[in-house]
């Protein structure tokens, strides 16, 4: 058994590879996180990104949505200025929007967790990818999830997007089979509260 290609030697990515990527993730506030840090992945590497992310969680106050929801203009002037960090106009704006429509789903649902897994009823989904070739960068479920996330106010939420939340937060199990990972996930279970 040999586990996903796609770290190569990189040891933060082999890292996030063997701990994180995959497993069903229930947490708001770490959903968050990976909303915004995949929105800020949108045409950049994973691991460009994986690499600025503690830089991230400390300019964004550990990803409360609360905290971001409250940046100011030159709260906003001094993230673009900070070179730890991503520094695109657009997505940080697009934080502090999605801070907000994500509250407001918290609001509406009770937590963001028991909206956003109602797009698998609850559950993982579990795909059989012998290559990496196989795997794809979006699907019906994430054709979904994109269309009333944008309908509820989000930015940089696309399908492809959706799809990487989706599979950083183990709605979707997209461990190849070769990997031992793909067998470990998938005893984290289905999310408590959500629709099955």
């Amino acid at each position: 058994m040999s586990r996903c290609p796609w770290p190569g030697n990189d040891r933060l990515l082999i890292s996030y590879h063997d701990v994180e990527w995959g497993v069903p993730l229930h947490d708001d506030r770490a959903l968050f996180e990976f909303l915004v840090l995949d929105g800020f992945q949108a045409g950049l590497s994973w691991k460009s990104v994986l690499h600025k992310r503690d830089a991230f969680r400390r300019a964004f106050g550990g990803f409360d949505p609360e905290f971001v929801v409250r940046f100011s203009e030159t709260d906003l002037e001094q993230l673009l200025q900070n070179p730890e960090i991503i520094r695109n106009r657009a997505k940080v704006r697009a934080a502090v929007t999605n801070a907000r429509a994500f509250l407001e789903v918290r609001d509406e649902f009770g937590s963001f967790n028991r909206f956003i897994w109602r797009f698998t009823r609850g559950a993982p989904l579990i795909n059989r990818w012998g290559a990496l070739s196989q795997v794809p960068a979006r699907s019906e479920e994430s054709d979904r999830m994109a269309r009333e996330l944008v309908q509820r106010g989000f930015k940089f939420v696309g399908s492809v997007i959706c799809y990487a939340f989706m599979q950083a937060t183990g709605m979707v199990n997209d461990h190849l089979v070769t990997c031992p990972r793909w067998a470990e996930v998938q005893d984290a279970g289905s999310s408590p509260g959500c629709p099955e």
